[in-house]
């Protein structure tokens, strides 16, 4: 083997080892656009060492296999698209901007560096308690993808230098193995991890009207006189298998964050990854968050769960109170879901009508019992709806479910034919939308079956 190096083809193997490190880190609760810019050091491409102009022009495309090969034959299938995307390719493109810069100039990494960015990766990931195996068979798939690329834009006379070094990519896995099992050993033992479990127990407590005073200690949180209890809701199919619990744990996660960038200080919650209530102390009224907030936190986990998510808000509930606003405040998402109403916040003036009318007592059962009728024939349920949206627009109403205006007319009478409410008389078309609206929260299925 050669004795000496060219400055290029050593680069080869720098190059591939040093981008490596940064494969996994999570785009942190995101990098802002100043401390991307922090990082990187703009020079132009005919600045830079050859093969690192090479790799930079290129990198779009390197990161994404190296995202690609990392997780295609270690990450579960049944996790949903763009699972780990949305945090990690994000820091590979900014951060590896930075290591190119970096290599430019000729300066190494330290081992402390190597370890500030593996630290973070592997504190989330065994937060979520992914696999350590996975993660590290992910790390090795993503080193060999890399590895590859910086073969292919490497001059084949330096193939033989690149080998001497490549001794280096593995000194720096088994750098990033070890950081990876001590932090995943570490986060295991953290006595954080217990508070986080106590303060879910707290939680559950205040909402079941149990006694918290001992919980709270244990969670290390000061018990308010009043909180704003918030439901969660997220509207999607029950998932099943491996990957169901890494999905629910990078939920908790990030409702955690979330919850704490709006309020300050960690908030008690029982959401599973599904549902649940979180409750934020209102220790004075100045404490209470604007409901506009509320709206925006709503946005901002649908846009990071990739599903519609409710949220349901009672503010200045005293302890005592906790228990039956936490059922209110869950009925409330669980409304706006069955109504067919869009994700976000809800409060009870929302849905006035619609939580009364599922209320449980006889008139209910009665108001039910009036769309059964039409349970058998889902094209009348379909025009019923059409016409209460869009009330005497007869010509959009039909558009809207495509069908003829003429054909619409005939849906109409044959409903109040069936139920003896017309459609397009204002009472009974006032009583068919309140039966319908019970419809759509069960009982008249129940009904119906029975």
């Amino acid at each position: 083997m050669p004795a000496l190096l060219s400055r290029e083809s050593t680069s080869i193997v720098v190059i591939a080892t040093k981008f490596f490190t940064v494969f996994t880190r999570p785009f942190p609760a995101m990098l802002c656009e100043d401390t991307i810019g922090a990082m990187l050091v703009e020079q132009p491409l005919s600045a830079l060492p050859p093969l690192t102009a090479r790799l930079l022009s290129r990198w779009p495309q390197i990161a994404e296999r190296m995202l690609t090969e990392g997780l295609d034959a270690t990450a579960p299938s049944e996790l949903p698209d763009g699972h780990f995307t949305a945090e990690v390719l994000p820091t590979i493109h900014a951060c590896g901007r930075a290591v190119l810069e970096a290599i430019g100039a000729d300066r190494e990494f330290t081992r402390a560096e190597v370890t500030a960015f593996v630290a973070p990766v592997a504190e989330r990931h065994a937060e979520d308690r992914l696999p350590l195996s996975m993660l590290i068979s992910a790390i090795h798939r993503s080193a060999q993808a890399l590895v590859a690329e910086a073969a292919a834009v490497a001059d084949p006379t330096q193939m033989g230098e690149f080998i001497e070094v490549f001794s280096r990519l593995l000194e720096l896995l088994r750098r990033i193995n070890m950081t990876v099992v001590d932090t995943y050993t570490e986060v295991e033992q953290s006595i954080y991890h217990a508070e986080r479990e106590a303060r879910r127990e707290l939680c559950s407590a205040l909402v079941r009207g149990l006694p918290a005073e001992e919980l709270a200690v244990r969670a290390d949180t000061i018990l308010a006189d009043r909180y704003t209890v918030l439901a969660i809701h997220v509207s999607e199919p029950a998932r099943t298998g491996s990957a169901a619990n890494l999905v629910t744990r990078r939920r908790i996660r990030l409702l955690q964050r979330a919850l704490y960038e709006l309020t300050g200080e960690i908030t008690p919650a029982t959401f599973d990854g599904a549902s649940g209530i979180a409750l934020v102390s209102n220790s004075s009224e100045n404490d209470i968050v604007d409901a506009e907030r509320f709206d925006e936190l709503a946005a901002r986990l649908s846009q990071q769960f990739g599903v519609t998510v409710y949220l349901a808000e009672f503010s200045g509930v005293s302890r005592d109170g906790i228990p039956a606003a936490a059922k209110d405040a869950g009925e409330l998402t669980e409304l706006a879901r069955l109504c067919g109403h869009p994700g976000g916040c809800y409060r009870l003036d929302d849905l006035l009508l619609e939580y009364q009318l599922t209320r449980p007592g006889p008139a209910r059962e009665r108001l039910a019992r009036r769309v059964i009728p039409l349970l058998a024939s889902p094209h009348l349920l379909e025009a019923l709806e059409a016409h209460l949206r869009h009330g005497a627009d007869r010509k959009t109403a039909s558009r809207r479910i495509h069908v003829h205006p003429n054909t619409f007319t005939y849906r109409l009478h044959r409903i109040a034919e069936l139920t003896g409410l017309d459609p397009s008389d204002p009472t009974d078309s006032r009583m068919l939308a309140a039966a319908l609206t019970v419809h759509r929260l069960g009982p008249s299925r129940k009904q119906a079956e029975t």
